[in-house]
Protein backbone atom coordinates (compact mmCIF):
# COMPACT_ATOMS: atom_id res chain seq x y z
CA UNK A 1 0.00 0.00 0.00
CA UNK A 2 1.26 3.45 -0.93
CA UNK A 3 1.74 5.76 2.06
CA UNK A 4 2.55 9.40 2.71
CA UNK A 5 5.03 10.52 5.37
CA UNK A 6 5.84 13.96 6.71
CA UNK A 7 7.39 15.74 9.67
CA UNK A 8 4.99 18.01 11.52
CA UNK A 9 5.34 20.45 14.41
CA UNK A 10 3.25 20.50 17.56
CA UNK A 11 2.82 23.64 19.66
CA UNK A 12 3.60 22.81 23.31
CA UNK A 13 2.90 26.00 25.31
CA UNK A 14 5.90 28.19 24.36
CA UNK A 15 7.84 25.34 22.73
CA UNK A 16 7.71 23.36 19.50
CA UNK A 17 7.92 19.57 19.29
CA UNK A 18 8.43 17.58 16.12
CA UNK A 19 6.45 14.48 15.21
CA UNK A 20 6.51 11.94 12.40
CA UNK A 21 3.24 11.35 10.55
CA UNK A 22 2.62 8.37 8.28
CA UNK A 23 -0.71 7.69 6.63
CA UNK A 24 -2.27 5.65 3.84
CA UNK A 25 -3.81 7.23 0.75
CA UNK A 26 -7.25 6.92 2.30
CA UNK A 27 -8.10 7.76 5.89
CA UNK A 28 -7.91 5.00 8.48
CA UNK A 29 -7.94 4.45 12.26
CA UNK A 30 -5.44 6.46 14.28
CA UNK A 31 -2.43 5.02 16.12
CA UNK A 32 -0.12 7.00 18.43
CA UNK A 33 3.41 5.54 18.65
CA UNK A 34 5.59 6.39 21.67
CA UNK A 35 9.28 5.64 21.31
CA UNK A 36 11.66 3.97 23.77
CA UNK A 37 14.42 5.76 25.67
CA UNK A 38 16.63 5.84 22.57
CA UNK A 39 14.63 8.70 21.10
CA UNK A 40 12.79 8.84 17.78
CA UNK A 41 15.37 6.75 15.93
CA UNK A 42 14.75 5.45 12.38
CA UNK A 43 13.33 2.15 13.65
CA UNK A 44 10.33 3.89 15.25
CA UNK A 45 9.64 5.79 12.04
CA UNK A 46 9.74 2.43 10.26
CA UNK A 47 7.14 1.20 12.76
CA UNK A 48 4.92 4.10 11.73
CA UNK A 49 5.42 3.25 8.06
CA UNK A 50 4.60 -0.40 8.68
CA UNK A 51 1.38 0.53 10.47
CA UNK A 52 0.43 3.00 7.73
CA UNK A 53 0.92 0.24 5.15
CA UNK A 54 -1.70 -1.70 7.13
CA UNK A 55 -4.16 1.17 6.72
CA UNK A 56 -3.61 3.19 9.91
CA UNK A 57 -2.94 6.91 10.34
CA UNK A 58 0.12 7.00 12.60
CA UNK A 59 1.80 9.75 14.60
CA UNK A 60 5.03 9.45 16.60
CA UNK A 61 6.01 12.51 18.66
CA UNK A 62 9.69 13.19 19.33
CA UNK A 63 9.95 13.29 23.12
CA UNK A 64 13.67 14.15 23.06
CA UNK A 65 13.66 17.25 20.81
CA UNK A 66 15.71 15.60 18.08
CA UNK A 67 18.26 13.85 20.26
CA UNK A 68 18.88 10.13 19.69
CA UNK A 69 20.98 7.80 21.83
CA UNK A 70 23.22 5.10 20.36
CA UNK A 71 24.26 3.40 23.60
CA UNK A 72 22.50 2.39 26.81
CA UNK A 73 24.49 4.98 28.79
CA UNK A 74 23.46 7.72 26.37
CA UNK A 75 19.83 6.59 26.57
CA UNK A 76 19.88 6.64 30.37
CA UNK A 77 21.33 10.14 30.34
CA UNK A 78 18.75 11.41 27.85
CA UNK A 79 15.85 10.01 29.84
CA UNK A 80 17.17 11.41 33.13
CA UNK A 81 17.93 14.84 31.67
CA UNK A 82 14.55 15.28 30.02
CA UNK A 83 11.79 17.50 31.29
CA UNK A 84 9.07 14.99 32.19
CA UNK A 85 6.39 17.67 32.29
CA UNK A 86 7.31 18.68 28.74
CA UNK A 87 7.32 15.03 27.67
CA UNK A 88 3.83 14.58 29.09
CA UNK A 89 2.61 17.74 27.39
CA UNK A 90 4.10 16.53 24.10
CA UNK A 91 2.36 13.17 24.36
CA UNK A 92 -0.95 14.92 25.11
CA UNK A 93 -0.55 17.35 22.21
CA UNK A 94 0.27 14.50 19.82
CA UNK A 95 -2.74 12.53 20.99
CA UNK A 96 -5.03 15.52 20.55
CA UNK A 97 -3.65 16.23 17.08
CA UNK A 98 -4.17 12.64 15.97
CA UNK A 99 -7.72 12.59 17.35
CA UNK A 100 -8.45 15.81 15.43
CA UNK A 101 -7.29 14.12 12.21
CA UNK A 102 -9.65 11.26 12.94
CA UNK A 103 -12.68 13.51 13.53
CA UNK A 104 -12.68 12.69 17.25
CA UNK A 105 -12.88 8.92 16.71
CA UNK A 106 -11.10 6.70 19.28
CA UNK A 107 -7.47 5.85 18.57
CA UNK A 108 -4.86 3.35 19.73
CA UNK A 109 -1.58 3.98 21.52
CA UNK A 110 1.51 1.78 21.15
CA UNK A 111 4.51 2.24 23.40
CA UNK A 112 7.96 0.69 23.54
CA UNK A 113 9.74 0.35 26.91
CA UNK A 114 9.74 3.95 28.23
CA UNK A 115 7.02 4.68 25.70
CA UNK A 116 4.93 1.85 27.14
CA UNK A 117 4.96 3.60 30.51
CA UNK A 118 3.73 6.77 28.80
CA UNK A 119 1.09 4.70 26.99
CA UNK A 120 -0.33 3.66 30.34
CA UNK A 121 -0.46 7.31 31.41
CA UNK A 122 -2.37 8.14 28.23
CA UNK A 123 -4.74 5.18 28.57
CA UNK A 124 -5.58 6.07 32.17
CA UNK A 125 -6.13 9.77 31.52
CA UNK A 126 -7.68 9.98 28.05
CA UNK A 127 -11.11 8.57 27.22
CA UNK A 128 -10.58 8.50 23.45
CA UNK A 129 -8.17 5.54 23.60
CA UNK A 130 -9.79 2.24 22.62
CA UNK A 131 -6.67 0.06 22.30
CA UNK A 132 -3.34 0.11 24.14
CA UNK A 133 -0.30 -1.95 23.13
CA UNK A 134 2.71 -2.32 25.41
CA UNK A 135 6.06 -3.58 24.15
CA UNK A 136 8.30 -4.67 27.06
CA UNK A 137 7.44 -1.78 29.32
CA UNK A 138 5.67 -1.43 32.67
CA UNK A 139 4.50 1.66 34.46
CA UNK A 140 2.39 3.11 37.24
CA UNK A 141 -1.12 4.34 36.54
CA UNK A 142 -4.61 4.28 37.97
CA UNK A 143 -5.70 1.16 36.13
CA UNK A 144 -9.31 1.65 37.24
CA UNK A 145 -9.41 4.56 34.79
CA UNK A 146 -8.19 2.51 31.82
CA UNK A 147 -11.18 1.92 29.54
CA UNK A 148 -9.28 0.58 26.54
CA UNK A 149 -8.36 -3.02 25.91
CA UNK A 150 -4.68 -3.70 26.58
CA UNK A 151 -2.27 -6.02 24.75
CA UNK A 152 1.23 -6.59 26.13
CA UNK A 153 4.35 -8.16 24.63
CA UNK A 154 7.05 -9.07 27.14
CA UNK A 155 10.34 -10.97 27.11
CA UNK A 156 10.94 -14.06 29.20
CA UNK A 157 14.53 -13.08 30.01
CA UNK A 158 14.32 -9.33 30.54
CA UNK A 159 16.72 -7.69 32.97
CA UNK A 160 14.84 -4.38 32.73
CA UNK A 161 11.28 -5.67 33.20
CA UNK A 162 11.44 -8.90 35.28
CA UNK A 163 8.62 -11.39 34.79
CA UNK A 164 7.40 -11.07 38.37
CA UNK A 165 6.95 -7.34 37.81
CA UNK A 166 5.12 -7.97 34.53
CA UNK A 167 2.82 -10.55 36.10
CA UNK A 168 2.11 -8.27 39.05
CA UNK A 169 1.08 -5.46 36.72
CA UNK A 170 -1.15 -7.82 34.73
CA UNK A 171 -2.82 -8.97 37.96
CA UNK A 172 -3.33 -5.36 39.08
CA UNK A 173 -4.94 -4.52 35.74
CA UNK A 174 -7.29 -7.48 35.91
CA UNK A 175 -8.22 -6.59 39.50
CA UNK A 176 -9.09 -3.10 38.26
CA UNK A 177 -11.36 -4.53 35.57
CA UNK A 178 -9.10 -3.95 32.58
CA UNK A 179 -9.55 -6.24 29.56
CA UNK A 180 -5.87 -7.22 29.29
CA UNK A 181 -3.88 -9.90 27.50
CA UNK A 182 -0.14 -10.29 28.03
CA UNK A 183 2.08 -12.53 25.90
CA UNK A 184 5.46 -13.72 27.16
CA UNK A 185 8.02 -14.51 24.45
CA UNK A 186 10.45 -17.30 25.42
CA UNK A 187 14.22 -17.04 25.16
CA UNK A 188 14.29 -13.36 24.21
CA UNK A 189 15.30 -10.18 26.01
CA UNK A 190 14.26 -6.54 26.14
CA UNK A 191 13.99 -4.73 22.76
CA UNK A 192 13.33 -8.01 20.94
CA UNK A 193 11.29 -6.36 18.17
CA UNK A 194 13.82 -3.61 17.42
CA UNK A 195 15.67 -4.63 14.28
CA UNK A 196 18.67 -2.37 14.92
CA UNK A 197 19.80 -3.91 18.23
CA UNK A 198 21.46 -7.26 19.06
CA UNK A 199 18.42 -8.36 21.10
CA UNK A 200 16.23 -8.48 17.98
CA UNK A 201 14.51 -11.82 17.45
CA UNK A 202 12.88 -12.22 14.06
CA UNK A 203 10.40 -14.99 14.91
CA UNK A 204 9.16 -13.35 18.11
CA UNK A 205 8.93 -9.97 16.41
CA UNK A 206 6.87 -11.41 13.56
CA UNK A 207 4.46 -13.05 16.01
CA UNK A 208 4.16 -9.91 18.14
CA UNK A 209 3.33 -7.76 15.13
CA UNK A 210 0.82 -10.28 13.82
CA UNK A 211 -0.95 -10.21 17.17
CA UNK A 212 -0.77 -6.42 17.26
CA UNK A 213 -2.31 -5.93 13.82
CA UNK A 214 -5.15 -8.30 14.68
CA UNK A 215 -5.71 -6.52 18.00
CA UNK A 216 -5.82 -3.09 16.36
CA UNK A 217 -8.22 -4.19 13.64
CA UNK A 218 -10.53 -5.71 16.24
CA UNK A 219 -10.62 -2.63 18.47
CA UNK A 220 -10.48 0.38 16.15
Amino acid sequence: MSIQTTEIQLQIKDKIANAYLAKPQHSGPGVLVLHAWWGLKPFFKQVCDRLAEQGFVVLAPDLYQGRVAKTIDEAKALMEQNDFELMGDTVKAAKDYLVSLRADKPIAVIGFSMGAAWSLVVASNEKDISATVLFYGCGEADFSKVSSKVLGHFAETDEWEPLDQVKAMEADMKSAGVDVTFHIYPNVGHWFVEEDVPEFDSASSLLAWSRTFEFLRSNL
